[in-house]
């Protein structure tokens, strides 16, 4: 029997973690839980998990919710979610908030030598280099969940690295893959309809600019380290095989499955065993026939500007990172059109003096200076 802790459990990793969890209830328990501001559907997964501990964004929510559950630890903030992301009892911390906060709970885990199940790719975007400084010096696991780098991680099992020649990432295209029209008119609802995957508001604009998958190269390029060269992007609207590593003799090994996160996430749960899943299997008759693109670097800017910040190094992927995820939440409040995101972070891009080899608190100034410039800018960029 593991103990779990899911950060993020009210989005759409941590719900999809609580349903394998459900399928498996001899062999995992849920101790601790963490939402930002769901506290209602928090309320709910208290009652049917019994954790005993929770986390949530604001004090004072914390206070009026450990006057519901007397039984429970209830913390509140970044703190809150170091606390539990280095919980004495835990096994497996899941790390499944959205965005830069995610840096926090995970150098806690490792720090903590904990067994952690990744789902926050910006961690690594932003400060992949010190994080496996960490990993180097504590005996700490990380396993990706995100399905490409589940995928490739899968595919590398028992493989010599210096064997690869490539590693291919793989991704549906999002909404726009076929789009014709200007991006000025496009709304946050067509932007939020995604042709294969349900996830949260951030990720699912990501993967309409295909920000997402620049995010995900930069990921990749710490989980294995390889370098850049060495990693691909092909577009597979179908997204039946999740992604693909080609190898010095030619070989290409992919994993193929239904596109569900819920395999991901129980593979990283059950990692190096495979366990009876109850979703829907794959079949390849009805599947009919599989389409690899190249992608567009014109007409999906935000795709080069993260390779770009990606290839320049040092803090200019803090900058990306930031700008990206403050000019989606001013599109999602429809406060900017969609075809302005990519031009507000090259221009936030273009004004930051990078710092090469940055410690930790310089990652944490740049996020904080790149944030603070966008909102004060961004009316005029």
């Amino acid at each position: 029997m593991k103990n779990i802790v899911i950060l993020g459990s009210t989005g759409s990793i941590g719900i999809n973690t609580l349903n394998v969890i459900k399928n498996h209830k001899d062999k995992f328990k849920i101790i601790g839980l963490s939402t930002n501001t769901n506290i209602e559907l928090l309320k709910k997964q208290i009652q049917e998990f019994s954790p005993i501990a929770v986390c949530i964004s604001s004090q004072k929510d914390a206070c009026e919710l450990q006057k519901d559950y007397k039984q429970i630890n209830v913390f509140y903030g970044i703190e809150g979610l170091k606390i539990l992301s280095s919980y004495p009892k835990a096994d497996i911390i899941v790390i499944a908030v959205s965005g830069f906060i995610g840096i926090y709970p995970l150098i806690e885990a490792i720090k903590s030598e904990k067994y952690i199940a990744l789902a926050n790719k910006e961690s690594l975007v932003i400060a992949g280099s010190i994080i496996k400084k960490l990993l180097d010096k504590y005996k700490s696991v990380i396993i990706p969940v995100d399905s490409e780098h589940s995928a490739i991680f899968q595919c590398l099992k028992n493989e010599d690295i210096n064997k690869v020649k490539k590693i291919i990432l793989t991704g549906s295209g999002g909404p726009f893959f076929r789009y014709k029209k200007s991006f000025k008119n496009i709304k946050v609802s067509d932007a939020l309809k995604h042709p294969t995957w349900k996830m949260g508001r951030k990720i699912t604009v990501d993967s309409a600019t295909l920000m997402n998958k620049g995010l995900e190269i930069i990921e990749a390029h710490y989980l294995f380290d390889l370098p850049y060269e060495k990693i691909d992007l092909l577009i597979h609207p179908q997204s039946i095989i999740h992604s693909m590593v080609e190898f010095v003799d030619g070989v290409i090994i992919g994993l193929l499955s239904q596109p569900d996160m819920k395999i991901s996430i129980q593979y990283a749960l059950t990692y190096p065993l495979r366990l009876p899943s109850a979703l829907k299997q794959l079949d390849l008759i009805k599947v009919s026939k599989l389409e690899f693109f190249k992608p567009d670097y014109k007409k999906f800017h935000c795709l080069r500007l993260a390779i770009e910040s990606a290839k320049i190094g040092g803090t200019m992927p803090t900058v990306m990172n930031a700008s990206n995820e403050e000019t989606v939440n001013l599109f999602l409040k429809n406060k900017i059109k969609f075809d302005k995101i990519p031009i507000i972070i090259e221009k936030t891009m273009a004004k930051h003096k990078v710092i090469h080899n940055p410690i930790l608190d310089d990652i944490f100034e740049v996020d904080r200076w790149t944030r603070q410039f966008v909102l004060d800018n961004y009316i005029f960029l």
